[in-house]
């Protein structure tokens, strides 16, 4: 779940940046003539926008699967839990030959004295 939460906030964080760019290049053609290196800057501009949308989709992708992740490992942690439940755990004064003490290592399995 906190990684779900770290991709939600990359796409958080990706949100403003566009933003940013657009404002970063604002004002930079103007006055500028035909200079080829602008016209560069636009392509690289128009790059890391689909850069930073495909970043965010992922992101937002990667969240969405990683909680789907936690939702099914719960799931199994209960059916595995369920399987359990009915299963009787052997203790102390419970069946023939397993009063306290019986268990191995403890002499009586083997009948000898120590």
């Amino acid at each position: 779940m906190r990684a779900a939460g770290g991709a939600e906030g990359l796409v958080a964080h990706f949100g403003p940046v566009k933003a940013e760019l657009g404002r970063a290049h604002q004002g930079l053609t103007a006055g500028a003539g035909e200079l080829s290196a602008l016209a560069e800057l636009g392509t690289v501009r128009a790059s890391w926008e689909r850069r930073i949308d495909t970043a965010r989709d992922e992101c937002r992708s990667l969240a969405g699967k990683l909680r789907a992740v936690t939702v099914t490992q719960a799931e199994v942690n209960e059916a595995v839990k369920g399987s359990f439940d009915g299963v009787r755990v052997a203790g102390p004064g419970s069946g023939p030959g397993l009063g306290p003490g019986a268990g191995a290592g403890s002499g009586a399995a083997s009948g000898g004295k120590s």
